[in-house]
């Protein structure tokens, strides 16, 4: 089946998500949509699958114009969709939710499992998957939970599958294995559009490739397409791709974590019993796919966390049971994995966010009163800096792009006297063009003599700014590998598995 949108264009106020996009897909082909974040990529996907309805344009299968009112239209016309957040009931075996819309039912009205069950083993048996009819999809790995997702879209005889970001919840290994099953179903005739942002991937897979940047069709590409021409499709202009950096210089002192515990407001163990040291001059990156404990670690070293147990010593001072601001004011510099929520006030000014963290005393207070002047001449230092794009000091931080949003919070934590970094998630949903920059700036700070903590799920980032390498699984640390372990080695040990041989450097008992 051939898929065929038309000038689609979609607004969301004054926001054009979309702008007279159009896109043709061939059975048997694996079309790739790239583009940044907030490129218009997922909200494409979303008016073709029937959950958004489009101002203008069209949508034609086999040259037929369709008019879809919702997802179950959509679904009926051969279009399936596995979405970046999964569409799953937990508590919902996974039968229960394969069938579920389009229920199968037997004498007098009852729901005939046993064909749902029989369904999901003929498409496992297909792909080689190893999934139990009858486990509940909450207890199932991310990586299953995915191939639940495709099993839900081929059970109702998809001829076009759309994959959203398929791979942010998987290992490298997990990501493999999807990129077999995408060819495969290539091969039997799909029509498959993969959205994603990375790179590599688009390169190892794509058969045609689409860029879309600020809502519009900006170029097409082959896959045989260098990383370098895609980035500089998507961003619009040549982007530095690779992270320059000197060997590390550490030094003795920094933080030192022993035996550390956080429970969770569920009395669940969500970091359970860790100890490392990342030192003066070092990038300790900590790697893991998302939910891993990484999250409440680094709240736990900034005072977030309230439950906690053991140590954290910050050049022989210990903050566990300090305050968030007695931490910061030790010179702990943070960036949270969620700006908007937890890293700007949105309704501030650009000026205002730069100085959260220094609500009293000099150069900014005298007393308790604001120098408005001396903020302002801060705020246009760092601006210029950090390379904000904005209008002005005086803009709300929350009208900034999710890029300039991010240089607000690093010019505010790199602007004072530092003796840990901690950044989480620094470049995720933002341009190719302002990770360059984030990159350069992480890099600036190690080679000043600070200790590094980045916290990533990208394993692409990791390498690329690592020193050395803490992969977290299930609240623990598995081990603990030089930055230039092979990503093979990485994979595995997020999914659990200890490093061996050259590659186990550090591995907790």
């Amino acid at each position: 089946m051939t898929l065929e949108l038309r000038g689609i264009t979609k607004r969301f106020g004054a926001l054009v998500a979309n702008d007279h996009i159009d896109l043709v897909v061939e059975p048997g082909e694996i079309h790739c949509l790239l583009g940044e974040n907030g490129a218009g990529k997922s909200t494409l996907m979303n008016v073709l699958y029937g959950l958004y309805t489009a101002e203008e344009g069209e949508i034609l299968l086999d040259g037929q114009v369709q008019d879809f009112a919702g997802p179950g239209d959509a679904m009926a016309a051969g279009i399936g969709m596995v979405h970046q957040h999964f569409m799953l009931i937990p508590v919902f075996t996974v039968a229960e939710n394969v069938m579920l819309g389009h229920e199968a039912t037997g004498f007098g009205g009852v729901l005939d499992l046993d064909r749902a069950r029989a369904h999901v083993r003929e498409v496992a048996g297909r792909f080689g998957f190893q999934i139990d009819p009858d486990a509940l999809v909450g207890d199932l790995p991310v990586g299953a939970q995915q191939r639940v997702e495709i099993i839900k879209a081929l059970s109702r005889d998809a001829k076009i599958l759309v994959f959203d970001e398929p791979t942010a919840v998987l290992t490298p290994q997990e990501t493999d294995e999807l990129m077999g099953i995408m060819r495969q179903l290539r091969d039997e005739g799909t029509a498959i559009v993969f959205i994603t942002h990375k790179l590599r991937e688009v390169r190892e897979v794509a058969d045609r490739i689409t860029v879309i940047r600020l809502g519009k069709v900006v170029g097409e590409a082959e896959a045989t397409a260098s990383n370098a021409e895609l980035a500089s499709l998507m961003v619009g202009r040549a982007v530095e791709l690779t992270v320059q950096k000197q060997a590390p210089q550490p030094r003795d002192g920094g933080l030192v974590v022993r035996d550390l515990r956080v429970i969770d407001e569920r009395d669940q163990i969500v970091v359970n019993d860790i100890s490392f040291e990342v030192r003066p001059g070092e990038v300790l990156a900590i790697a893991g796919v998302q939910g891993n404990g990484q999250t409440e670690l680094t709240e736990a070293i900034i005072g977030l966390q309230r439950r906690v147990s053991g140590s954290i010593q910050l050049d022989g001072t210990e903050l566990v049971g300090m305050t968030v601001k007695q931490i910061i004011d030790e010179g702990v510099g943070f960036v949270p994995e969620d700006r908007k929520v937890e890293g700007l006030v949105g309704e501030f000014s650009v000026a205002d966010n730069l100085i959260l963290n220094r609500s009293s005393g000099a150069p900014f207070f005298t007393g308790a009163t604001l120098r408005r002047g001396v903020l302002r001449e801060f705020a246009e230092e760092k601006i210029a800096e950090f390379d904000i794009r904005t209008q002005g000091p005086d803009l709300a931080a929350g009208r900034l792009s999710g890029g300039n949003q991010q240089k607000v919070v690093l010019a505010r934590e790199l602007s004072r006297d530092l003796k840990i970094f901690v950044a989480s998630q620094p470049t995720r949903g933002i341009d190719v063009g302002s990770i360059e920059f984030v990159h350069k700036r992480i890099i600036e700070t190690r080679d000043a003599g600070v200790p590094v903590i980045v916290v990533s799920t990208e394993l692409d980032e990791v390498s690329a700014l690592a020193d050395r390498i803490a992969v977290m699984y299930r609240g623990g640390i598995v081990g603990i590998v030089p930055g230039d372990a092979p990503r093979e080695v990485l994979g595995l040990m997020m999914a659990g598995e200890k490093p061996s041989g050259h590659a186990a450097q550090e591995v907790p008992a």
